[in-house]
């Protein structure tokens, strides 16, 4: 019998998993909402960059063109990149757009022989149990709904998109008094160009927030109305940014990206010899954390403009807020055309905001929350069963648990992939899909469930311990070569991916130092630079429609009981 299995969503997350499926013989669907593949980058301004650079952002066996030159590709360089690597792999051909998955409920098995499994699923395989996945998908165009039936699920919603952060306000002080437009990041980025710059052209526009997305958007409005119409960027806590140069890549490569570097930190399930290490290079990793505090104190005016933030550089590594600011953000504030305001709190009246410790209302035409998403809410919401909304839930002051932070214990037939955050997300998730693809094909073992939630729980305990308050967001930024060493271990190969001690020591790792762990190893990508040339606007026409049409999921009759 065929093996079936769905991935939600065609980010970097589902094209990866969609494309090792395809590897070892599996015939994967993807339903994907949107009209083309990238996830967040589909909704991302035009003007966005990447925070890592092109090293550190590629698929392992499927390198950027040499015509790119820029260091931090640009936003229609990384859809272009994106949609060649689901091209030269025949992705397409799997993936259903304009469906939205709306549910997803395991059925066959009962609550009560679930919680009696010693193993994962039952048995600790992927695939043969009498459960099956229901999956409920709506079209987006005619909003009819069918539910697919799977034998595993591949869940690639990350975290930052769906279902958006707004802050509560108490009765007439919400958007609802505000006579402007009031809108969260996500539906101004999903504005095509023109509308967009309408939107803002002659506004004077406020945004909430303080990281990537409202600093980028910030300078999208300075850009277009200059001092004239002045962007204010009213912000709770600073964030540290560093500037969008290939010095910051290099700092970050050599003083964090690298083996060396995280023997200073510590590190879930570390040996005692391992701990005494980072005991003892405590005071460097102090140091490092200083010296780029000071380089950025000193490059960039952050303590004139209230940008400089209450947390260690160190401290924002390990939660993932570091960012990479927009090209000539600080020339903007110097000029005016970038207001940066800092307040706890703040509310709506009709002409604006009402901004704590002002005795003025700030006179606004529009405002844009960049306030970030509920993606732990998100991830709970999928789930039909409220028994498996609370395993995922779990406790509400710790992250996620996952074993291997790809499989939930108490939830079988599915992995979730790209939920955690990493300064290298693509890198991240293809060494979680290479390991789910030697799952698949039989080539690891699972421990026992009560282990399985040990291993959970001890990395979960980590995360809370380093990222503070950010917890939620699964940060494992500075233990991301020790993570790669245990999936390495699992599929048998040699977690030293260098060759020469110094080189595995000191030279930052990147995805292509892991190309080669498939079970069935594809030969290095190559594509001429041509295919990289299409003009700005014409970027991926042809991925609005499914070139086969050929879906052979079953259909679930909802009424009827029966596939």
């Amino acid at each position: 019998m065929e093996k079936q299995v769905v991935i939600i969503g065609a980010g970097v997350s589902g094209l990866l998993a969609c494309k090792y499926a395809l590897n070892i013989g599996l015939n994967p669907i993807v339903f994907e909402a949107e009209e083309r593949i990238g996830g967040v980058w589909s909704h991302t301004l035009e003007s966005t960059r990447l925070q890592n650079t092109k090293e550190i952002y590629c698929f392992s066996d499927f390198p950027w063109p040499s015509s790119i030159k820029d260091t931090y590709p640009t936003h229609s360089q990384v859809m272009e990149y994106l949609e060649a690597y689901g091209q030269h792999f025949n992705l397409f051909p799997c993936i259903k757009f304009n469906s939205k998955v709306i549910g997803i409920d395991y059925v066959g098995e009962s609550d009560e022989e679930m919680e009696s499994w010693g193993l994962w699923g039952g048995t600790g395989k992927p695939f043969g149990s009498k459960g099956k996945w229901h999956v409920k998908v709506q079209d987006t165009k005619n909003c009819s709904i069918q539910v697919y039936h799977a034998e595993f699920v591949v869940l690639c919603i990350g975290q930052f998109s769906g279902l958006a952060n707004i802050p509560a306000f108490l009765p007439n002080q919400g958007p609802e008094v505000f006579k402007g437009k009031a809108m969260h990041s996500e539906s101004f980025s999903a504005l095509d160009n023109l509308t967009a710059a309408e939107l803002i052209k002659t506004k004077r526009v406020a945004i909430i927030g303080s990281h990537k997305t409202a600093a980028d958007i910030a300078a999208e409005c300075a850009k277009a109305n200059g001092v004239k119409y002045p962007c204010t960027m009213i912000q709770r806590n600073a964030r540290w940014f560093l500037p969008g140069d290939n010095l910051s890549g290099l700092l970050l490569g050599f003083l964090y990206f690298n083996r060396f570097a995280e023997m200073s930190v510590h590190k879930p399930g570390e040996t005692f010899l391992l701990s005494f290490i980072a005991f003892l290079l405590s005071p460097l990793r102090w140091g490092i954390s200083k010296f780029i505090e000071t380089y950025l104190k000193w490059n960039l005016p952050l303590k004139k403009y209230g940008m400089l933030p209450k947390f260690s550089f160190f401290q924002g590594m390990s939660s993932c807020q570091i960012a990479m600011l927009p090209d000539k953000f600080y020339d903007r504030v110097e000029e005016g055309s970038i207001i940066i305001k800092n307040s706890r709190s703040f509310s709506f009246c009709q002409e604006g905001l009402i901004i704590d410790g002002e005795t003025r209302p700030l006179e606004t035409d529009v405002v844009i929350f960049a306030t970030g998403f509920k993606g732990d809410e998100k991830l709970r919401n999928i789930f039909e069963s409220p028994v498996f909304q609370n395993y995922i839930m779990g406790s509400p002051t710790a992250p996620v648990s996952l074993y291997r932070q790809i499989l939930h214990p108490r939830i079988p037939r599915l992995a979730i992939i790209g939920y955690n955050e990493n300064f290298s997300s693509l890198g991240h998730s293809e060494i979680k899909i290479v390991w789910l693809s030697h799952f698949f094909d039989g080539n690891i073992e699972l421990p026992s469930i009560r282990d399985m939630e040990k291993e959970a729980n001890m990395w979960a305990d980590h995360i809370k311990q380093v990222t503070g308050r950010y917890y939620r967001r699964a940060c494992i930024s500075n233990s991301n070569i020790w993570y790669n060493d245990q999936l390495c271990k699992d599929m048998g190969y040699n977690p030293r991916r260098k060759k020469g001690l110094l080189a595995d020591l000191f030279i930052p790792y990147a995805p292509t130092d892991y190309a080669g762990l498939a079970t069935k190893s594809d030969s290095l990508a190559t594509l001429p630079d041509s295919h990289f040339t299409r003009q700005q606007g014409q970027v991926a026409v042809y991925v609005a429609f499914n070139p086969s049409g050929n879906f052979n999921l079953p259909i679930y009759d909802e009424e009827e009981g029966k596939i």
